[in-house]
C-alpha cells in the first residue's frame, strides 16, 4: 500500500473507513423519496406472494414477536410494516423485507441507486489504501442491492464489507 499520510493526516492511526449511506454516500431524499415509498406500495402483493417462503414465513414470526401479538394475521403484519415504514423505523424484520421488495425493483430497473459524485470519487480515492465498510440501519442485502445497482454502476467491489442492525442499533455502543 502506499504511504497513508498522502491521503490524510494521521493515517497511521487507522486502517479502515466506516461509511453509512443516506447522506454520506448517497442523498436521503432517494431513500426516503424513491426506496420507502415503493416498499411501502409494494408491501401487500410482496407479502401474498411470498407469504410461504421460509425466509419471509420468518419475518413474519419476527414481527410477532416484537408487537407481542402471536396471532397477528398476515393483514396485520401487512399493515405493521407499513406504519413502521411511516414512521421511519429501524426494526430488523422491516429493513429485511424492504430488501427483498427493492431487489426486484433494481431487477426491473425501476430505479438506481444515487451516490454523490464527490462520494464516488473519495471511495475509489480510499479504496487502494484503507479497507471500506458500510454501517446501515439497512439490511446487509439492501446495501449490496443498493451500490450494485447504483448510478455508477456496479460498486460494490469498493468495499470490505456491510454491516447493519443485526449487530445492533445504530445508537448502541
Amino acid at each position: 500500500r502506499p504511504p497513508r499520510s498522502t491521503l490524510f493526516p494521521y493515517t497511521t492511526l487507522f486502517r479502515s473507513i466506516l461509511t453509512d449511506i443516506e447522506g454520506t454516500t448517497s442523498s436521503i431524499t432517494f431513500v426516503h423519496d424513491v426506496l420507502f415509498p415503493y416498499a411501502y406500495d409494494q408491501m401487500e402483493a410482496f407479502v401474498q406472494a411470498n407469504r410461504s417462503t421460509p425466509e419471509i414465513v420468518g419475518l413474519f414470526e419476527d414481527v410477532r414477536a416484537i408487537t407481542k401479538q402471536p396471532d397477528l394475521s398476515i393483514e396485520g403484519i401487512i399493515e405493521q410494516f407499513k406504519t413502521w415504514i411511516k414512521n421511519d423505523e429501524k426494526i430488523t424484520p422491516l429493513k429485511n423485507i424492504q430488501g427483498h421488495i427493492w431487489a426486484q425493483g433494481y431487477a426491473n430497473g425501476d430505479f438506481q441507486a444515487h451516490v454523490y459524485p464527490d462520494a464516488i470519487e473519495m471511495l475509489k480515492k480510499w479504496q487502494p489504501n484503507y479497507d471500506l465498510w458500510v454501517y446501515s440501519s439497512g439490511s446487509v442485502k439492501a446495501q449490496a442491492l443498493f451500490f450494485s445497482h447504483s448510478c455508477y454502476g456496479d460498486i460494490l467491489n469498493l468495499f470490505q464489507g456491510l454491516f447493519d442492525t443485526t449487530m445492533g442499533q445504530k445508537k448502541e455502543s
